[in-house]
């Protein structure tokens, strides 16, 4: 009877200490609020191993790589969340900063379009694609994103539309 106390314990402990993939999931989101950029990666990769069709994970692990310019690691990781869930409209914007990030404006362009058939409320959209615009000196659109923008109650679009558009 006593070893089969012991045995239970055991069994039990270790399911206790056993992580999932939401768990480490959730650690990451702490991590990345700390400011620990490298430790929510470690932890979505965690989460991405157990689960291999965690999608958030994958958008979520695109953006912590973002900050540390890693443009690629991160553009993989938002084609990986598009390539299983297409309808993330969110996963199009990331994917636009990261091109607009690698000077690919045409494909930020693309992916902006997209998000704001989509989501037509979305301002930081339309001040990322204003900022595009500029770089692909189509400055009429530019202006016209960025005013858009200040419209839905962006402030960096405000400060874009006096740089730009004077």
């Amino acid at each position: 009877m006593k070893k089969l106390l012991l045995f239970s314990f055991l069994v039990l402990s270790t399911f206790s200490w056993s992580q999932t993939a939401e768990n480490y999931f959730d650690q990451a989101m702490k991590k990345s609020n700390a400011g620990n950029t490298k430790g929510a990666i470690a932890d979505y990769d965690k989460a991405i191993k157990m689960k291999p069709d965690f999608v958030v994970a994958y958008l979520n692990r695109g953006i912590e790589k973002i900050k540390l310019n890693d443009f690629q690691g991160a553009l993989t990781d938002v084609n990986k969340t598009i390539e299983m869930h297409n309808d993330n409209i969110y996963a199009y914007t990331t994917r636009a900063n990261i091109y607009y990030k690698l000077q690919d404006y045409k494909s930020a362009l693309k992916d902006c379009d997209f998000a704001l058939k989509y989501n037509k409320e979305d301002y930081l959209t339309y001040n990322l694609r204003g900022l595009t615009y500029i770089h692909l000196e189509d400055k009429k659109k530019a202006c016209a994103d960025f005013t858009k923008a200040v419209q839905l109650g962006s402030q960096s679009a405000a400060k874009n539309l006096k740089t730009y558009c004077k």
